[in-house]
């Protein structure tokens, strides 16, 4: 019921019976439970058509607020939104890798400063914590060259449960790639692809699965790891994806030219002193990404593919166009060619889907596919 609601504002009482296909004093009486719960609200009643006089729906965007925490290989960013996804603050901070010893006492900091703005009564609907890594980051950690001595601190670290002692708020850990794929379809208008793979350059390759508007996340919650597809590298021989199609990718790159790849936020990097380095790893990103939509494709029946990253717009545009231009080369028997478009959501993307996959979790449909019927148009 709240599905339909939040995807089709304005919504009558009758209509949302007709689409739920529940029986109008049933979606009646769920309407005036979700408007007593204070996530939905009423506006003015529509006189003038024909029938009864309608009073329209509308989600109660202060009926709800999440906060999404990100910890990658590079950055913490942690934002605070309410029931309509809009932004209410967000914190966030670069590095050159994540200290065990340190970042969950940074992030409480940060949530409880971000909650302050609330009012006691706002901060009652704090739906929880969506905590967003790569997979297996503590395991992992020595891929971002550390200090020896964060390696056995990672290892020794359970930042889910660290985190949720530490702010008291129930705390939900997702997958990075799946965050940002799930943001992105939300905040898509409709008609919303039933069927697409977000793709998210950043210091490894992030992805995302929906098949028929469900987020495909698996028994791990990470089952959409398209970036250790193996595809061809730029030197001849197999690669895993994360290895061509990445900022550590293009690090290595610049390394090669004497160029050290320089801390702080990538939508900040002087990309257009680096053109030398940047063209052929475009070029080999393209080429990588179209053979990971290819192959996800000859599995999954793809409507949409979308690339994104944390590189400013003008290089995601470029990556987009070179992708396009591989996928034209592949030669495709019986396959359908996704639409490709380029993502718009950016850094944005992955701390937004942690707090809307916790609020979803709670109040909303644990089935994506509710969203067509939902957003459907007579």
């Amino acid at each position: 019921m709240l599905t339909t609601i939040t995807f089709s504002p304005g919504i009558s009482n009758a209509e949302v019976s007709r689409r739920t296909g529940l029986a109008p004093q049933t979606a009646s009486a769920i309407v005036t439970e979700l408007e007593d719960d204070g996530l939905v609200t009423r506006g003015d009643v529509l006189r003038g058509r024909r029938g009864q006089p309608a009073t329209p729906l509308y989600l109660d965007y202060a009926g709800a607020y999440g906060i999404g925490c990100e910890i990658s290989w590079r950055h913490i960013d942690i934002t605070l939104i309410n029931l309509g996804s809009e932004d209410l603050g967000r914190y966030r901070r670069d590095f050159a890798y994540p200290d065990a010893a340190g970042i969950v006492a940074e992030a409480a900091k940060a949530i409880a400063g971000l909650i302050a703005r609330l009012s006691p009564a706002q901060q009652q609907r704090v739906a929880g914590i969506g905590l967003a890594t790569p997979s297996n980051l503590g395991s992992l950690i020595g891929n971002v060259e550390p200090p020896l001595e964060q390696l056995a601190a990672w290892r020794d670290l359970d930042l889910r449960a660290a985190l949720e002692a530490a702010t008291g708020l129930p705390t939900t850990w997702f997958n990075d790639g799946n965050c940002a794929c799930f943001a992105q379809m939300v905040m898509s208008p409709p008609p919303r692809p039933a069927n697409l793979v977000h793709l998210f350059v950043s210091t490894y390759l992030g992805a995302g699965i929906t098949a028929e508007h469900t987020l495909w996340e698996g028994p791990t919650g990470n089952s959409a790891n398209l970036g250790s597809m193996l595809v061809n590298g730029h030197d001849g021989h197999r690669a895993l994806g994360h290895d061509v199609a990445s900022t550590s990718a293009l690090g290595r790159r610049l390394a090669a030219a004497g160029i050290a790849l320089p801390p702080g936020n990538p939508a900040d990097w002087p990309w257009a002193d680096w053109e030398e380095q940047v063209a052929p790893w475009i070029a080999a990103s393209g080429r990588a990404l179209a053979e990971i939509i290819f192959n996800t494709g000859a599995v999954l029946e793809i409507d949409h593919a979308i690339i994104d990253s944390l590189a400013p717009q003008p290089i995601v545009d470029r990556l987009v166009a070179a992708t396009e231009r591989a996928l034209s080369e592949l030669v495709a028997i019986g396959i359908r060619r996704p639409r490709l478009v380029a993502g718009t959501l950016g850094a944005r993307a992955t701390p937004l889907g942690a707090a809307q996959l916790t609020m979803f979790r709670k109040h909303f449909s644990r089935d994506l596919s509710d969203m067509l019927t939902a957003g459907a148009v007579d």
